[in-house]
């Protein structure tokens, strides 16, 4: 028996400027069922939803809600229509209780005086009728004191004083109750754990009485055993009679939770299917329109040596907290390192740390640098500390004597390092500790760092992309002229290889999609050919297509022994791609686990818990 129609879309059209973001989208969405939305980065996936959920208009088409046209003009009418929207970041104040966010916005019910009045005088007449004179006084007087306290009572009302949420305490509770969610309703925002806070969002539009819920990636920042607990939240709402649209880039999770997929391309649908009668490669096929292979390579690392070794490293918040505590591991060259941890654990404080761009506390970071039987430049090194360093016996010739500069002219010894003949007998051993960017960069260090803010950290978002790439590279300039002839031949390689959609090499990057922006930035840190790669949830807002390129870039620098440092939400993904993944919980680590013997399970403990 088929299910009656929640909401219907017939021919949607959303242009912007010249950019066509969805192109007459016809989609049905069923009561009591799961539709999972699927598609490539800037396939029109978010615009779609958000004209649904209110935020933006159709330019054309219509929308219909339970067999209705509807005009929904912004998030007001969406919810007048029983529809809410769950989106990525999460839209809480941090310092109001789960409860006081959720009727955020209610207004309080009118409170007249005057009616007030009028019923407390009809029951004091009622009960002056039968008693005697004597009594009369005594009932008057208890009366009156109520009706005179009435404007106080108003006036507490009108500053609140938590009386709203007391008297909506128990229907909040009740909800949380039907669903099975697991919430403390007076704890504050900013004490939450993130799989918290989206169970204050998902009651927030349940309270306000959606019956058709829009979920934006909700299982980014989540672990195996919240995903879990969400899912069966998921089921149970759809039992109830609740339809629910999820916006994910997780086929794993599409196959597990969904009755349909509905596939976008290029702002057009191309197909809705069941998915029982699908799988992840025909749905992969579909979203990009050609075969792709769902195989993460891992490639063994070759000869791995160590590269980076971290002790006891200390750094601390602004809070004055620990961020990252005491924390020790060693990457090396030729192999991808994954951390694992639920987001805001110390993952973005320690990687920072190690870049220079933030200040460490206590402990060391010791970079080996490979330049065993590498000749030294006058590139990072002067002339004095090539004689210094020659005194002290770090270099060799090419027939392996030692190298001793002693009465040698500036001229003769120049000569040698220009000609190569001044080489390195092992491997510099530096610590990073203290150490800015440039420092690091002056020491002849390549270290790239993919942050995971990569618009107010990575890229500067009003500057073209051929600029951005200009950013690494304008410090080697040879004239008070800026030459922007490489970095355009830059720009030019990584939109092509990359498949960054963009009108141009000169187009702002916060003009682009996430996506594309994302690739622009992996891009330009690759392309250093970095020592050392540190790459923050590198595939965080990326289309499946987009997703397996970057993880074919990492093991391409893997190969070129390069440490690779991957930050990820995904443990399918983390397991598949790295040879070793640390696992990090309130700053410490509390595990180190072989990418091929990990189990979602386990990392899932002990992202959760930190070893005593």
């Amino acid at each position: 028996m088929k299910k009656p129609v929640a909401i219907e879309l017939k021919n949607i059209t959303k242009t912007f400027g010249e950019v066509v973001a969805n192109k007459n989208v016809n989609l049905t969405v069923y009561r009591g069922e799961i539709l999972s939305v699927l598609g490539e980065n800037g396939c029109g996936k978010t615009t779609l939803m958000n004209m649904i959920s209110g935020i933006y208009f159709p330019d054309e088409g219509e929308i219909f809600v339970n067999g209705e046209p509807v005009m929904i003009r912004s998030p007001k009418d969406a919810f007048a229509y029983k529809i809410g929207m769950i989106h990525q970041h999460f839209k809480l104040v941090d310092v109001f209780t789960a409860a006081d966010n959720i009727i955020l916005g209610e207004k309080m019910p009118v409170y007249s005086v005057t009616e007030e009045t009028k019923k407390i005088k009809e029951k004091m007449e009622k009960e002056l009728a039968d008693v005697s004179d004597e009594k009369k006084k005594k009932i008057q007087a208890k009366y009156l004191a109520k009706i005179g306290a009435l404007p106080f009572i108003k006036l507490g009302k009108a500053f609140k004083f938590g009386h709203l949420t007391k008297n909506r305490a128990k229907v909040l509770q009740q909800i949380a109750d039907q669903y099975g969610f697991e919430i403390d309703l007076s704890k504050k925002i900013y004490d939450m754990s993130v799989s918290e806070k989206q169970t204050v969002e998902i009651i927030k539009v349940l309270y306000r009485g959606a019956d058709i819920l829009i979920l934006d990636e909700p299982t980014a920042v989540l672990t195996p055993q919240e995903i879990k607990k969400l899912f069966d939240v998921l089921r149970k709402m759809r039992e109830s009679g609740k339809s629910i649209i999820i916006i994910t880039h997780k086929l794993n999770e599409v196959m597990e939770i969904s009755d349909r997929v509905a596939v976008l391309r290029k702002g057009e649908h191309i197909a809705t299917v069941e998915t029982k009668k699908t799988n992840e490669k025909e749905l992969t096929e579909m979203m990009v329109g050609k075969k792709i292979d769902l195989n993460i390579e891992r490639p063994e690392p070759v000869d791995p040596k160590p590269r980076l070794e971290i002790k006891n490293l200390t750094i601390m918040n602004k809070e004055g907290g620990k961020a990252v505590d005491d924390v020790s591991f060693v990457i090396n060259g030729g192999e991808i390192l994954g951390i694992a941890g639920i987001s805001g654990n110390g993952q973005k404080e320690l990687l920072e740390g190690i870049a220079g761009l933030q200040k460490t506390e206590s402990g060391d970071i010791i970079f080996h640098n490979p330049k065993k039987n590498k000749p030294v430049t006058f590139f990072h090194k002067t002339l004095k500390q090539i004689k210094e360093m020659a005194k002290q016996g770090f270099f060799h010739y090419p027939d392996g004597k030692k190298v001793d500069l002693t009465g040698m002219k500036k001229k003769e010894i120049e000569k040698l390092v220009n000609e190569e003949q001044i080489l390195f007998y092992e491997d510099e051993i530096i610590d990073l500790k203290h150490k800015t960017p440039l420092e690091i960069r002056e020491l002849g260090i390549k270290l790239s760092f993919v942050p995971e803010d990569r618009l107010n950290m990575g890229l500067v978002g009003n500057m073209s992309i051929v600029d951005n790439m200009l950013l690494k590279s304008y410090r080697k300039g040879k004239s008070i002229f800026v030459n922007r002839k490489k970095p355009k031949i830059l720009a030019d390689e990584i939109i092509d290889e990359l498949e960054v959609v963009t009108p141009s090499d000169m187009t702002p990057v916060r003009k682009l999609s996430g996506g594309n922006v994302q690739k622009v930035l992996v891009g330009r840190e690759i392309s250093s050919s970095p020592k050392v790669l540190m790459a923050a949830y590198p595939v965080r807002g990326l289309d499946i297509n987009s997703s397996y390129l970057i993880y074919n870039l990492l093991n391409q620098q893997k190969q070129k022994n390069v440490a690779v440092i991957f930050v990820g939400e995904d443990l399918d993904v983390l397991m598949a791609l790295c040879d070793r993944i640390l696992v990090i919980c309130s700053g410490r680590v509390s595990g180190i686990v072989e990418g091929k013997k990990a189990k979602k399970e386990e990392l899932g403990l002990l992202m959760t818990k930190t070893e005593e």
